[in-house]
C-alpha cells in the first residue's frame, strides 16, 4: 500500500542509490554526452517506473545532463511508492553504463536543486490571483488556501509562495529566492555564496535554512529538508 514518508524516511531510503531529497521530491542527475543519450535514459526510466511513471516521474533531458524527478502527482509529496521508483531507475541507469548522483562535488554541472521564489505579503489573498494569472500557473496538488504555493502546470519554473507579513516593510526586499538543496550540499554552497562577497543574514533556523544576502541585500534563502519537523 502506498504511503507518504517523512522527510527523513525518504532521504534515508535513497541515500545510497544516488538521488536526494529535495522539497518535497526525490531527484538525482545523470550526467551523458548527448541529448539522445538523455532521451534514451528517460525512456528506460519510464520503463522501469511501467504504469506508475505518469504519476511519478518528471525527466528533463539536456545535451549534457537527465535529470530524473519522483513525487506522487495524486499526495504532492514522497511515498513509498517513489522510493521503489527511485531504487528502479537507478538500477536501469547502472545497466546503461550510466551513473546516476545528486552532482554533488565533480560528479555533474551542479547538484540537484529546486527553486522557489517567496513574496512577502500583508494581503495574500489579495495578490495571489494576480501572480497567478501573469505567470499561468496553477494551485498546487492540495492546496487549500491562499498561503499555498502556486506551481508552474509543466513545471519548468519555479514555485511561488507567499510569507504573511504583520507589517510593511517598504525599505526591505519582498520577493527573495528560495534554493532547496540536498542536506549535504547546503555548507559547500553557502560557504561558496561568501566566498563570492555575500553575507550570512541569519543562521537562526538552521538548518531548515540560512538567510543570506549579497552586497546590497538582496536576500536568498539556502534550504535544507532538515530541521523542519516536531
Amino acid at each position: 500500500m502506498e504511503r507518504k514518508l517523512s522527510r527523513q524516511e525518504a532521504s534515508e531510503a535513497v541515500q545510497d542509490h544516488g538521488w536526494r531529497y529535495v522539497l518535497g521530491t526525490l531527484q538525482t542527475a545523470v550526467p551523458v554526452g548527448t541529448l539522445a543519450q538523455g532521451i534514451t535514459l528517460a525512456a528506460e526510466a519510464v520503463a522501469a517506473c511501467g504504469d506508475d511513471a505518469d504519476r511519478h516521474l518528471r525527466v528533463d533531458a539536456r545535451p549534457e545532463l537527465a535529470v530524473f524527478t519522483l513525487q506522487s502527482s495524486e499526495h504532492a509529496t514522497v511515498t513509498t511508492v517513489d522510493v521503489d521508483l527511485a531504487r528502479r531507475i537507478s538500477a536501469a541507469v547502472e545497466r546503461s553504463g550510466f551513473v546516476p548522483g545528486p552532482g554533488l562535488g565533480a560528479e555533474g554541472p551542479r547538484p540537484v536543486q529546486v527553486l522557489e521564489i517567496a513574496i512577502d505579503a500583508l494581503d495574500i489573498a489579495g495578490i495571489r490571483p494576480f501572480w497567478k494569472a501573469v505567470l499561468a500557473y496553477v494551485d498546487e496538488a492540495g492546496a487549500e488556501g491562499p498561503e499555498d504555493a502556486l506551481v508552474d502546470p509543466v513545471w519548468q519554473g519555479p514555485a511561488v509562495w507567499f510569507q504573511q507579513m504583520d507589517q510593511p516593510r517598504p525599505q526591505r526586499n519582498r520577493i527573495h529566492i528560495d534554493i532547496s538543496v540536498p542536506h549535504d550540499e547546503a555548507p559547500r554552497r553557502i560557504e561558496a555564496a561568501l566566498a563570492a562577497g555575500g553575507r550570512l543574514v541569519s543562521a537562526n533556523r538552521a538548518p531548515a535554512f540560512w538567510v543570506l544576502a549579497d552586497l546590497e541585500g538582496n536576500e536568498a534563502c539556502v534550504t535544507t529538508w532538515q530541521g523542519r519537523d516536531g
